[in-house]
């Protein structure tokens, strides 16, 4: 285990503001990682995966655990199902499209989120109508007290809208080492009524409602890139806020007072959704720029760093852009990333 100093973290987070770790350890097998959960066990660290869902206030970390565990492995199969066991260091894209080219559905609709695998059951990612805990069995884990390796079931994970316990009653506790997911081989039921998907696959001269997995993953990934700036290429971290849920009777209101507002169904009872980037949109913020930090002019819900943007001027311009769409909507949104 080889524990670096003074380690530049610009580069290992998709936001690229600067920040540095007084301490660094990088893992690439279990044994390392437990290894390091020892060393460290009495003093407060920072788990860092792909760096695509967090946002530093703070530019200097005194400690960072990176993960990068890297392979994955069937381990159980029928004639129509697949379980596999996928290392929490892999690219999620990649993933996606090694289970696409080996005849694994249902993480078509995920195509192109930026991140780790590893970060996939903590967050709950999810687009274009699909999240991954339809496609999880379960999860292994490290626990970082007992140093006990542990395998969470799919059932125990209290998924939800952008959550799981993992970000919320068991924040700190896990190291997440692997995810296992069950994939479908065969009778795969394609989704493709949400967003622009259908209107993509006609673009592309597929008809929707016989579209293969890997078409739907291309429209995806062609709509995301329209919408969407490459982390690559201007730093950000996607969706900075959750899409807001507020009561049908507030839902009503609301849609007496903007008829254009997109309202959809909420997982919660007696709520509705709404669209973020919309309500930011038409509180006149998309394309608004306070020194480095911005609103994407294409894409509302995103906040960027045009270059030299510190944490904490993102955070102070996400902050700005709650309170007016507060002040204007009466609605409050809730940050997706995670604010360090």
């Amino acid at each position: 285990m080889l524990i670096q100093n003074q380690v530049d973290l610009k580069n290992k987070h998709t936001f690229s503001t600067a920040a540095t770790a007084k301490e660094f350890i990088e893992v690439e097998n279990l044994h390392q990682a437990e290894e390091a959960l020892r060393y460290w066990k009495e003093k407060p660290y920072l788990i860092l995966g792909g760096g695509s869902n967090l946002l530093f206030l703070n530019s200097r970390i005194d400690r960072v655990l990176k993960i990068d565990l890297q392979g994955w492995e069937p381990v159980a199969e029928t004639a129509e199902h697949i379980w596999v066991d996928v290392a929490a260091g892999v690219p999620w894209h990649d993933w996606v499209l090694q289970s696409l080219d080996l005849g694994w559905y249902g993480l078509e609709n995920l195509a192109l989120i930026p991140g780790n695998v590893g970060a996939s059951p903590m967050q709950n990612i999810g687009a274009y109508g699909v999240e991954v805990q339809e496609c999880l069995d379960s999860v292994h884990v490290i626990d970082r007290q007992t140093i006990q390796r542990l395998k969470i079931e799919n059932k125990d994970c209290a998924f939800a809208y952008r959550s799981s316990a993992f970000k919320t009653q068991w924040k700190d506790k896990y190291l997440i080492g692997s995810v296992r997911f069950k994939l479908e081989k065969k009778n795969h039921r394609i989704r493709t009524e949400y967003g622009a998907i259908s209107e993509e696959l006609l673009r592309m001269g597929v008809p929707p409602k016989s579209a293969t997995p890997k078409e739907v993953a291309e429209a995806v990934m062609s709509i995301r890139r329209s919408k969407l700036p490459d982390p690559k290429q201007i730093g950000n971290a996607g969706s900075f806020f959750k899409n807001p849920s507020v009561p049908e009777q507030v839902a009503k209101e609301l849609l007496k007072e903007h008829p254009q507002m997109p309202q959809y169904p909420s997982e919660n009872q007696g709520m509705v959704k709404l669209a973020a980037g919309w309500l930011i949109e038409q509180a006149g913020l998309k394309g608004i720029r306070e020194g480095d930090a911005g609103v994407h002019s294409k894409q509302a819900l995103v906040l960027v760093n045009y270059g030299k943007a510190s944490g904490e001027e993102i955070w102070n311009l996400a902050l700005h852009v709650q309170a007016e769409v507060q002040n204007r909507f009466g609605v409050v949104l809730e940050p997706e990333v995670n604010a360090i």
